[in-house]
């Protein structure tokens, strides 16, 4: 795997998290609107939609780049319209993210050692 997939990977996981917490807080503001005076909805929608739709780009480039199975990539895109679920994305794409910067660096190595050998 290289760095530009790993990449691809880091900023969905670093997106997944927020996009996670906005919808939470955007539930909350729902519910304050109705039950108080309170009306943050207008704002929260407004930081949802954009982490949201930053998590929809950054999810497709990674399916592109990893070259996820549909179900991956379903898996993904499900969790991203669960109030909890960018959490779970996150801790996966985390231990995905790890995997794949340590192929690169193994696979640089290898080239590196060849080149070595063959010089």
């Amino acid at each position: 795997m290289d760095i530009k997939t790993a990449s691809a990977l880091r900023r969905l996981r670093l997106v997944s998290a927020p996009e996670a917490v906005s919808f939470l807080v955007l539930l909350v503001c729902s519910v304050l609107k109705r039950t108080t005076d309170f009306n943050a909805v207008p704002v929260m929608g407004a930081v949802h939609g954009l982490l949201f739709v930053l998590y929809v780009i950054f999810w497709a480039d990674a399916w592109y780049r990893a070259r996820w199975s549909l179900k991956i990539a379903g898996l993904y895109f499900v969790l991203s319209v669960l109030p909890t679920g960018g959490f779970f994305a996150e801790r996966r794409l985390r231990r995905e993210t790890e995997n794949a910067v340590d192929a690169a660096i193994a696979s640089r190595a290898r080239q590196e050692q060849d080149g070595a050998v063959k010089a």
